[in-house]
């Protein structure tokens, strides 16, 4: 295979929301350009970027996908995208490692809430775009209203380059404004005839392309100037004016398509060899101490793990991108993240699952290898002459959750391990080992996150595992004051035990007054790991209670606090006076006093009008207007808080506020409702009361629980 120097190295990510048409793109470039002889369909579960069973399974890409082809001297690697929110982090470490996004727009729904998701991560990065308009041959097609949005969302910088002239079940026509010619497709698809623009279409070509000229032109003082003096710049002069204005993030060329068709798709790749930036052309990648790299062959050898993923029979497969000089076979380099050392065994350009043997890879180019060790998902692997690992990719905080359990307990020590080695291929998936609920739990982006994560465990893995629903991490606090006394004795012959604590509990606030009832001797504040305060007041006189036993009565508070008596949840916010007591010269002694503390307080709590506080997030949905009466009716039927209604680039916005225990079936819900055409993201707020039924409930099974 022939290798390709940094110039001639063209990097696209293929994005879009569902539905818009990625992957039947990816096809017909391939077919295009003469790497296949024949085009898969989705439906037909023959394409070579949709490989993996599960997506086969589902209709739908599941994995980011590396792809090749060579047109007209240029290499362009390709990565086909998922288009659902669940598997965002494959969109974004392929946005990272890509030079130009190739943005799809559906014709007959322009953008959606699923494409502003993605142009968040691709405006972050400042990625080269170029907008492709696809399904012009739809029935509801409209190229205008997809324009419009897209000037709505993504800003002036939306450069019309081809518009069509026959929209719709007879398209086949395009007017292409940086050639001012129209092309005309054979019926099959394929290599278009060029005519001229018809007379009827002069006018708006030629309005349209006195903008495309002023576009390119803004961009440069040079071509500016050529323009004042000429009234126009040639072909060359609009490209290199497009080009510097893709680079600058101020010129997004918009093209027309259908890729089922094969209409368009090789004008576009006409414009990404010509005017798209190379590799080389694209700012160089930053270190995590803040150095650049410039794309270099001739630099030390660097590449950066973008993906990572377990392939049945084959082992792990490690995607990266070259950053510096040359890669071999044979080569040691060091992991900059693990400081461990890596040997490169084989090199590979990806089609799918086809993988190509190859020499070497230089700067700008991406490839696969396998069976790197200790190397995974944004790890540098670097020349000992580098210091620092280039800057990783920083991916979304999860959105949904669930308890994990593998179904034979022999397992559970595999499975921990197997879950450690996903989160490292797919950082988007979390695994919380949670010693306060006595689960495993995985956070992932959405259900389908996290039913294709158990669908890698059984089928990959060949471990079945059972999903349940995660458990609440509740707090338990009080809301009024209470006194309680409780006496330990204990005789077995010898020495006993004995301890008597009189103590007070508040519900502590910041800014509380000092105690009135007693005199304070000593205050001990107790910051809580679980969130809160613990205030302890040693308020003994005439030494009821030896001093060296307060520390005994404090522990035994904090115990009970951790496994409060409502719910066995952890308890805060309490301030605990031990004002009286009683000692024996002979049998008092820790243990006696701590156990008198632990009852003592849990005696006076349930005297203290005990309040059950959940986990409260701030939850945002924006979704079309049609949809808000579907959402406002989920969110009411989930004890949600409505907190305020917006609009934002055409949009509804409903902020919320919605407990912890509602929200994992919330995100599921709104999903079906919106049929994933909405956008929500939540945080974490506050701890707020539980209602009083539901209190009641929770106590009254744990204490079920407690008596079995």
């Amino acid at each position: 295979m022939k290798t390709y120097d940094e110039k001639h190295i063209k990097n696209i990510v293929l994005l879009g929301a569902p539905k818009s048409g990625k992957t039947t793109l990816s096809e017909t470039m391939l077919f295009e350009a003469g790497i296949i002889s024949k085009r898969g369909t989705v439906e037909e579960r023959n394409t070579i970027s949709d490989y993996h069973e599960i997506e086969h399974e589902r209709s739908n890409s599941v994995y980011a996908t590396t792809l090749h082809t060579e047109w007209k001297d240029y290499k362009i690697n390709i990565i086909d995208t998922p288009g659902l929110e669940d598997f965002i982090g494959e969109v974004i470490s392929s946005i990272r490692v890509c030079d130009t996004a190739v943005l799809l727009l559906n014709a007959q729904h322009g953008v959606e809430v699923g494409t502003e998701l993605i142009w968040d991560y691709v405006d972050k990065y400042r990625k080269p775009t170029i907008l492709a308009v696809n399904q012009l041959d739809t029935e509801q097609a409209n190229f205008n209203k997809a324009v419009e949005d897209a000037v709505r969302v993504l800003g002036n910088a939306v450069t019309v380059m081809q518009y069509p002239v026959n929209q719709g079940a007879g398209f086949n026509a395009i007017i292409d404004l940086l050639k001012m010619t129209m092309y005309r497709f054979p019926e099959n698809g394929g290599k278009p005839e060029k005519l001229p623009i018809p007379d009827n279409e002069r006018e708006r070509a030629e309005e349209l392309h006195n903008a495309l000229v002023e576009k390119a032109a803004e961009n440069d003082d040079t071509l500016m100037e050529q323009y004042f003096e000429k009234g126009n710049l040639d072909e060359d002069e609009l490209r290199l004016g497009i080009k510097i204005g893709m680079l600058k993030h101020q010129v997004f060329p918009v093209f027309c398509l259908s890729a089922r068709n094969n209409m368009g798709s090789g004008r576009l790749m006409g414009f990404i060899d010509n005017v798209a930036p190379s590799a080389a052309e694209m700012p160089p990648e930053t270190t995590t101490e803040g150095t650049t790299v410039p794309c270099d062959p001739a630099g030390p050898p660097c590449l950066f793990i973008f993906k990572t993923l377990q392939e049945p029979h084959i082992g792990r497969l490690s995607f990266f991108k070259v950053i510096s000089g040359e890669i071999r076979p044979g080569m040691e380099l060091l992991n900059e993240t693990g400081n461990t050392t890596e040997r490169i065994s084989q090199l590979f350009i990806a089609d799918g699952k086809n993988r190509n043997n190859v020499e070497s890879l230089r700067a700008g180019d991406i490839g696969c290898t396998l069976k790197l060790k200790n190397t995974f998902t944004n790890h540098t692997l670097a020349d000992k002459s580098f210091n620092a690992p280039i800057a990783p990719v920083v991916f979304p905080t999860p959105k949904v959750r669930v308890a994990i359990e593998a179904n034979n307990k022999a397992d559970d020590e595999k499975l921990s391990e197997v879950l450690s080695e996903i989160h490292m291929e797919d950082p988007t998936l979390l695994v919380e080992f949670n010693r306060e609920l006595k689960q495993v739990i995985l956070h992932g982006q959405g259900d389908l996150h996290l039913l294709v994560t158990r669908w890698r465990l059984e089928n990959i893995y060949k471990m079945p595992v059972t999903f349940y629903p995660a458990k609440i991490p509740y707090r338990e606090t009080i809301r009024k004051p209470a006194l309680a006394s409780y006496r330990h004795k204990k005789q077995s012959g010898g020495a006993g035990q004995f301890g008597e604590v009189f103590l007070k509990i508040e519900p502590w606030f910041e800014g509380m007054p000092p105690l009135k009832e007693y005199t304070v001797r000593d205050t001990e504040e107790v910051p809580l790991q679980w969130g809160g305060k613990l205030v302890f007041n040693n308020c003994i006189v005439g030494g009821a209670i030896d001093s060296r036993f307060l520390p005994s009565i404090l522990k035994g508070v904090m115990e009970k606090m951790q496994e409060g008596p409502l719910t066995g949840s952890y308890v805060r916010d309490i301030r605990v006076s031990v004002y009286d007591g009683k000692m024996h010269p002979v049998d008092s002694n820790d243990i006696s006093f701590k156990i008198a503390g632990m009852m003592a307080f849990r005696d006076a709590f349930h005297q203290a009008a005990p309040q059950l506080l959940e986990p409260v997030f701030d939850l945002e949905a924006t979704a079309p207007d049609v949809m808000m009466g579907d959402i406002m009716s989920e969110l009411q039927s989930r004890r949600s808080i409505i907190t305020g209604m917006d609009t934002l680039n055409g949009y509804q916005v409903i902020k919320a506020r919605t407990p912890q225990a509602e929200l994992d079936k919330l995100f599921a819900a709104l999903r079906n409702v919106t049929q994933g055409k909405a956008k929500v993201k939540s945080q974490f707020a506050e701890y707020a009361p539980v209602p009083p039924e539901i209190q009641k409930k929770l106590s009254e099974e744990y204490t079920k629980e407690e008596t079995v």
